[in-house]
């Protein structure tokens, strides 16, 4: 059966079916008088809200302790619930535990549509820091992606109200909130759809639709347009596809710029190894999410013009799928990169720092004031940091410490590892420049190894998220499936972002 055959046979689907629903959601600031669940904040360690109606002994006796991200639902004879929201000592609460205070009571009255979340103290907090956090946490949670499904027993979000002290300004909050959320919904979206809807021809489609939609322009480039540029890395791994590749390029360009910041992000569609082939199991199952890193960036750029970003952002996403066929290339083979590089490839499986050594070749040809990629690049990854955090790597200092504080603000976690140089050897290739593949350990530092050989001297910051690009169940706003992870982090550090001499 052909690719155009199979294709007939798929379900119809929304290409971003997230954000109609996060534009059905109405967020407030007040007395929502028609809640069906009401979520009531309580600190481990101060008195119970007299609202609540149940004082500290009877939470204990129904095992309920205040601790943050826990929640017991209180049913009620006539009347909306009620929801004992956990906040944590009061000493400890931060933003990042109104974000997830909001995603219990979301999770925890999943079956309601309208609801309402008070907390009589915001413990020293910013009001429009927690009012932003809290709506990030309550949309985030929501999210369910049931584009697939015949029927759903999911009840989507309809309202939200938060009733919190000193809401001056909640309105910009609130709208902040709706724009960050977005960018890691659209990323959700994208890399939840299952590849035999979401072709590198059909991301392509869905970016010009996005662009026109939320300001910023898209070129797209074909095989044959890749020929001329000489992306060798990108046309090497899809050698062995019916599909055709595609290189998005995404264009944002404020008046008056302060720099120039470029993102890479690594766009597999669905990776089987290619001739290195992947065995049948879990992890080969989420391969559809291989495209995570082109996701996060594409999801980041829908932000960029409401956010008020004044820096001009070009992006490039490499997209193709990696299969083996009779076409596809080879162990041994030698594809040569952008700059002429030359790369010996010694396994088909590690083809994402393929396809990204053209882009960053294109970034630097840019003229770019500094790089950050993001990619499902490495198991090594999730081997190291675990599920939870993403390693980063970077040759500046200021760079790197840029893209983590845009973390700690999204309440994604990263941590720095050490871009050790004593492993380049590893990469070291007796007939081609460069191998595509290092020694047994520290798979994750030879990958960042590999990728900074086409950086050169440019500030470069480097997100392997191959860990942290799914979840196998709710996990307070992580809802199952992709995560997003990256969305949030790329655009709040081009938020933040100025060029070097400038700042």
């Amino acid at each position: 059966m052909t690719s155009r055959q199979n294709t007939v046979t798929q379900a119809d689907i929304a290409a971003v079916p997230g954000l109609d629903a996060l534009d059905a959601v109405s967020v407030i600031v007040g007395s929502q008088t028609d809640a069906e669940a009401i979520g009531i904040g309580v600190y481990s360690d101060a008195d119970v809200p007299r609202s609540l109606g149940f004082d500290r002994a009877d939470l204990a006796d129904a095992g309920f302790e205040g601790k943050a991200g826990s929640a017991l639902l209180l049913p009620q004879a006539s009347g909306p619930d009620l929801v004992a929201v956990g906040l944590g000592p009061l000493a400890d609460v931060d933003a990042a535990g109104f974000r997830d205070a909001a995603a219990s009571l979301v999770r925890t009255a999943s079956r309601r549509a309208r609801l309402s979340l008070r907390v009589d103290d915001l413990a020293g907090v910013d009001p429009l820091s927690a009012i932003r956090a809290a709506t990030e946490g309550a949309l985030l949670a929501g999210y369910r992606y049931t584009a697939l499904k015949k029927t759903s027993t999911h009840v989507p979000l309809i309202s939200f109200t938060l009733d919190v002290p000193d809401t001056d300004g909640a309105d910009l909050a609130i709208a902040a909130a709706f724009v960050s959320a977005r960018a890691t919904i659209v990323a959700r979206d994208l890399a939840n759809t299952p590849p035999g809807h979401l072709t590198a021809t059909k991301l392509g489609e869905i970016a010009v639709e996005l662009g026109t939609r939320f300001g910023f322009g898209v070129e797209l480039f074909d095989k044959q347009a890749l020929v001329e540029l000489g992306c060798g890395g990108l046309l090497g791994v899809n050698q062995g596809s019916t599909e055709e590749p595609r290189m998005i390029k995404l264009e944002y360009t404020p008046q008056d710029a302060t720099g120039h910041l470029g993102l890479v992000g690594k766009g597999i569609m669905f990776d089987s190894g290619g001739i290195s082939l992947k065995p049948s199991d879990p992890m080969h199952l989420l391969m559809k999410m291989d495209m995570s890193g082109a996701a996060a960036v594409l999801g980041a750029f829908t932000g960029l013009r409401d956010s008020g970003v004044r820096t001009r952002v070009t992006g490039w996403l490499m997209c193709t799928d990696n299969m083996p066929s009779g076409t596809a290339y080879k162990l041994g083979d030698v594809l040569t990169a952008r700059d002429g590089t030359t790369v010996e490839v010694k396994n088909t499986d590690a083809e994402g720092r393929l396809v990204m050594m053209d882009a960053l070749v294109l970034a630097n040809e840019a003229a770019v004031d500094a790089i950050v990629d993001i990619a499902t690049l490495t198991g090594a990854a999730l081997v190291s940091l675990g599920a939870s955090t993403a390693p980063i790597f970077g040759n500046d200092s200021r760079t790197v410490e840029l893209v983590r504080a845009a973390s700690a603000a999204a309440d994604e976690p990263v941590w720095q590892l050490p871009l050790e140089q004593k492993y380049r050897r590893q990469l070291d290739s007796t007939i081609a420049d460069i191998a595509n593949l290092g020694g047994p350990y520290a798979g994750a530092t030879t990958a960042a190894l590999f990728l900074q050989h086409f950086v050169g001297g440019t500030p470069w910051a480097h997100l392997d998220i191959a860990g942290t690009m799914h979840v196998d169940q709710d996990d307070s706003w992580r809802t199952v499936g992709a995560t997003g992870f990256g969305a949030r982090i790329l655009l709040e550090t081009a938020r933040t972002f100025a060029k070097k001499d400038a700042a």
